[in-house]
């Protein structure tokens, strides 16, 4: 049986944490309102999607030639959430700005240099989807839009909130970050489980 709550608590925690996307859309939307940096998380969304649906399609055909790749590719994903985890709580509160354009293919293009969505992606389908659904082409699109839908979310969130979430983050900062490394290490144990 599929377990949705594992699956989906690690979708949104690997997606509202702070990484290119998410930054990327705070500042534009602070700098230029929500409606003029509406193409690049657009953008993202895209790019998101074509990484996503090829991150899977890799994952099932390697699943498949190569069965015993899952151990490893669970240790390699639990190791970078354990990374992650470690990295968010001794970042510091201040979030730094990068003034890229705010256009359509700036977002498309950004996502075929993020590590973090290619590890959400295997991570997703090694642990969570393959193990029930391997093979099962029509699912795993749908699973791979999915987690391409809740990058977006999160990603339209952050430029949603632009300069006042960027406040808010740096006043809790610390509180925030211990909550984000605590989900992570959950998420790395719960692989295993």
């Amino acid at each position: 049986m599929f377990h949705w709550l594992n699956f989906l608590s690690y979708a949104v925690v690997t997606a509202v944490t702070p990484g290119p996307n998410n930054i990327m859309s705070m500042s534009n939307a602070g700098r230029l309102g929500l409606r003029k940096s509406f193409p690049f998380n657009l953008g993202v969304w895209a790019g998101f999607s074509v990484v996503m649906l090829s991150c899977t399609f890799f994952c099932n055909i390697l699943s498949e030639v190569i069965p015993k790749i899952k151990t490893p590719m669970l240790g390699i994903g639990a190791f970078y959430m354990l990374w992650l985890a470690w990295k968010t709580l001794k970042s510091s509160s201040v979030i730094e700005e990068n003034y890229s354009q705010s256009r359509f293919i700036s977002g498309v293009l950004l996502q075929f240099v993020n590590p973090k969505i290619y590890i959400y992606c295997i991570v997703s389908m090694e642990a969570y989807i393959l193990p029930y659904y391997q093979g099962e082409w029509l699912i795993l699109i749908f699973f791979a839009l999915l987690l391409a839908f809740i990058g977006f979310v999160f990603t339209l969130c952050w430029s949603l909130f632009g300069s006042t979430f960027k406040l808010l983050f740096s006043k809790y900062a610390k509180f925030t970050n211990i909550i984000m490394a605590g989900l992570l290490v959950y998420c790395a144990v719960s692989l295993f489980l």
